[in-house]
């Protein structure tokens, strides 16, 4: 079964076409690559989605309904979240106050329940904290819970922003280049990461990256992209040997 459905999803800038009539879906449960040459449209993609661009045409289905257009805000709320290509955090918050900030979307107490610290309140409070330690633990962020997030290295600055994301609860996980600006060690982490959070939380994921060692080695399915049309679809090694697909990244005929 799909968790995702791209049906004839195209986004006009004006006159330029910068999504045309892509198709594609996201199986449930798996890790499902989208690439291509810069300017290809990946991240377009990702704010369709995602609702922070409007759907020229055509439809995006998740779990079978359609959320195209819909805010950014429902569309988190009903199960997909993602990490952005520039890093978004709360720069001067704590790491763990970052992740609570986050946590507290799900609280379900009201303005009366806080003020008054009711029951209510406090067992949710409680609960919401436990999940921001549970998060920085799976995230191997503990050791650095009070450190300024301005203040980490880039790659767990990645890391803060994915525990964020998992924070919301998502059944759907996007990530944007995460392993951008890594070390060869920190994508193999990354790597390792991905696969336990893919399990940990029961996610479906997709994920836009240039690191061709990471798309290939942790995805099942690979879309690609160029010039905002599908170029290709398949598994990774049918990617791999993929003519169109040679050339549109080295520009010569595979």
């Amino acid at each position: 079964m799909e968790i995702l459905e791209l049906k004839g999803a195209t986004k006009c800038f004006g006159g330029l076409t910068a999504v045309g009539d892509v198709n594609f879906t996201v199986p449930k449960g798996t890790i499902t690559g989208l690439i291509g040459p810069n300017g290809a449209g990946k991240t377009t993609i990702f704010n369709l989605i995602t609702g922070v661009y409007k759907v020229t045409r055509g439809n995006i289905l998740f779990d079978g309904k359609d959320i195209a257009n819909k805010e950014p805000y429902l569309i988190a709320d009903v199960g997909i979240t993602r990490t952005f290509q520039n890093i978004r955090l709360f720069k001067k918050l704590s790491v763990y106050e970052n992740i609570l900030t986050a946590c507290h979307n799900n609280a379900k107490y009201n303005v009366l329940d806080a003020v008054l610290r009711l029951p209510q309140y406090k067992r949710e409070e409680k609960q919401l904290k436990e999940q921001a330690e549970n998060l920085m633990e799976i995230m191997g962020l503990k050791d650095r819970r009070d450190l300024v997030a301005n203040n980490l290295p880039y790659g767990l600055q990645r890391r803060l922003e994915i525990a964020r994301a998992l924070a919301l609860n998502p059944r759907l996980l996007l990530l944007d280049e995460p392993a951008a600006g890594m070390n060869p060690d920190e994508t193999d982490q990354l790597m390792h990461l991905i696969f336990e959070i893919r399990k940990k939380f029961n996610l479906s994921v997709l994920i836009i990256d240039h690191h061709m060692d990471l798309v290939m080695g942790i995805c099942e399915k690979i879309m690609v992209l160029n010039f905002g049309c599908k170029l290709a679809e398949g598994t990774p090694s049918e990617i791999q040997n993929n003519t169109k697909v040679i050339e549109a990244y080295l520009g010569v005929e595979g």
